[in-house]
């Protein structure tokens, strides 16, 4: 038996372990493990060790072992038994499934719906309010926090104005800027947030504030302000791997090193494991995040058609030069075929401004009439010579030599 720790991402297939967890609010479930662990997010050596206590106090002989989550702070002993019997009771249902499934491969257990898993992780006494736009969502979650913290139905808000929740709260707005290269920062500096197969790269750049008197300060404000920022979009976009930072030189080791403490002290709050390395000899900042899905990018989006996925395309003046090539490529071959030459229209504007007579030079030293036409459903980068007459599109025959 196994369990999905890892969804396929990219051409990488799902990630499987024999080490099965279940999750709970504020416990994690292993059946194959004796141990009982804290949340390395909760620092504090007093605290932990009073977590572990309150849980072995309360978990039965040789059922498994837990790991108690950051939210499972200042729970008590009550809460945490209440939750081992859950776990526990799903995983008997799980093993007892198992010996009636069947020929494998078989679903045995599905984790909880997006919506009771957002408020069993993100939903706690910290959060004011909770608004949500649909009354089936809302009865989801009223009749989820009955069984779990009943204590914060009341912070559950149903949404019914007609202005869309998303245009209320500027959410859209938030969306679009998910997708953007460029991320400005308070100061007037920017981030370039550029992913790519291997890495995500992020290069901070001071824009328009570049200081007055002292550039190191100038340097070390906005570094600062985008190791902030680094962190927060890598949470909002959910970017994962490896990641590398280039910011702004600085002279003195200090100040790199309030940079890197002000990148780590922010990436704390991610609920992704995250690890940043010191700043290398080149100024670099590596660090690596946890990915368990694609990112919202990759989730959200697919490659453009016309550049194939690279962000750019052949400029105008290199179509050009290309569909002369192909020309030529015909005439080498003898053929006195009269020619339609269709162009995109902003290939065909670039022809008439800057080479009008390019193609009454190419009649004359070949030897075939060349009929310009634009075609507004060519792509940018896009030509196609047809034979006239015949109708016959003979672009490709004559793309490569």
């Amino acid at each position: 038996m196994v369990q999905v720790s890892k969804e396929p991402i990219s051409t990488k297939g799902p990630r499987c372990t024999a080490q099965v967890s279940l999750a709970g609010r504020f416990l994690v479930f292993m059946p194959h493990a004796s141990r009982v662990g804290v949340s390395r997010k909760i620092g504090e050596r007093a605290e932990r060790q009073r977590l572990r206590e309150l849980v072995q106090n309360v978990l039965p002989k040789d059922v498994g072992g837990v790991i108690v989550r950051t939210v499972g702070e200042d729970v008590t002993s009550e809460t945490f038994e209440r939750e081992i019997n859950a776990l526990v009771s799903t995983w008997q249902k799980i093993e007892k499934k198992k010996k009636f499934v069947g020929a494998a491969p078989k679903l045995l257990h599905r984790e909880t719906s997006l919506t009771r898993g957002i408020i069993r992780d993100l939903f706690s006494a910290k959060v004011d309010k909770l608004t949500v736009d649909s009354k089936q969502v809302y009865n989801e979650i009223v009749e989820y926090l009955t069984s779990i913290a009943p204590e914060l139905i009341e912070r559950v808000v149903l949404y019914e104005e007609q202005v869309p929740l998303f245009d209320k709260a500027d959410i859209e707005t938030e969306i679009r800027d998910l997708f953007k290269r460029r991320c400005d920062l308070p100061s007037g500096g920017y981030l370039i947030i550029e992913p790519t197969e291997a890495l995500v790269s992020i290069d901070v750049n001071s824009g328009r504030f570049v200081g007055k008197k002292d550039p190191e300060k100038t340097s070390l404000k906005t570094n600062t302000e985008a190791a902030r920022e680094v962190a927060r979009q890598l949470r909002l976009r959910d970017v994962g791997g490896i990641i590398v930072c280039d910011f702004i030189d600085m002279e003195t080791k200090s100040n790199r090193d309030k940079v890197l403490q002000e990148l780590r002290s922010n990436l704390g709050r991610d609920r992704a494991r995250t690890k940043a390395f010191a700043v290398s000899d080149l100024g670099l900042i590596e660090m690596t995040r946890q990915r368990v899905r694609q990112s919202h990018l990759q989730q959200m989006t697919e490659a453009c058609p016309t550049c194939a996925g690279t962000g750019r395309v052949f400029t105008a003046e290199t179509i050009i030069r290309r569909m002369e090539r192909s020309v030529r490529r015909i005439a080498v071959e003898g053929r006195k075929d009269s020619l339609v030459v269709k162009l995109h229209p902003d290939t065909a504007i670039y022809l008439l401004e800057h080479e009008r007579d390019l193609l009454k030079k190419l009649e004359k030293g070949l030897g075939f009439t060349l009929e310009m036409r634009d075609d507004p459903l060519l792509r940018p980068d896009e030509f196609k010579l047809v034979v006239k007459g015949a109708g016959r599109d003979v672009t490709q025959q004559y793309a490569v030599a």
